[in-house]
């Protein structure tokens, strides 16, 4: 089966009903995609697929094949020396200050670029609608909000310049 992830194609002798998130993980070793409820509720293993947000630990692996999946390892851009630049949530993220165990924070980040990539000036509202599907074990809900509301002003500044 081929994979394209994160910009580069693995061809798998995996079984079509093995779920993405064990691919990523144990075949592949892209281990930011985290493991949490593993019934598509807790959204720990947001990834994209062809630029969506999905539940990776609900996604069999015929469903994906040969679609562009983009995993947290593939969020930020490089130049392919050490200038990384991150992606806007995760910047601001950052700047929020918002992770703490961790165990959430992938999903977190994926689930708002691809929110912001459908959406690049949400409210408030829309915001913490999008974002309310992801749990957070610490409770950093309102950092999240503030951090994709940043993040949405950045990417709304690089649309209105485009």
């Amino acid at each position: 089966m081929e994979l394209h992830v994160n910009g580069k194609s693995y061809t798998l002798e995996a079984p079509a009903e093995e779920r993405l998130l064990w691919v990523l993980r144990d075949w592949l070793g892209l281990t930011g995609t985290k493991f949490g409820c593993g019934i598509g509720i807790c959204g720990a293993c947001t990834v994209h697929v062809n630029g969506a947000a999905v539940r990776s630990c609900l996604m069999p692996l015929a469903a994906v094949a040969g679609a562009d999946i983009r995993t947290i390892e593939g969020l930020a851009e490089g130049d392919g020396g050490e200038t990384i630049a991150l992606h806007p949530v995760q910047q601001a993220f950052i700047d929020h200050q918002v992770p703490q165990c961790g165990w959430c924070m992938s999903g977190q980040i994926m689930q708002a670029a691809s929110f912001l990539a459908q959406n690049p000036q949400p409210s408030e509202e829309e915001t913490a609608r999008a974002m309310s599907g992801n749990y957070c074990r610490c409770g950093c809900y309102v950092r999240i909000r503030q951090a994709v509301q940043q993040a949405a002003a950045a990417v709304g500044g690089e649309e209105a310049a485009a």
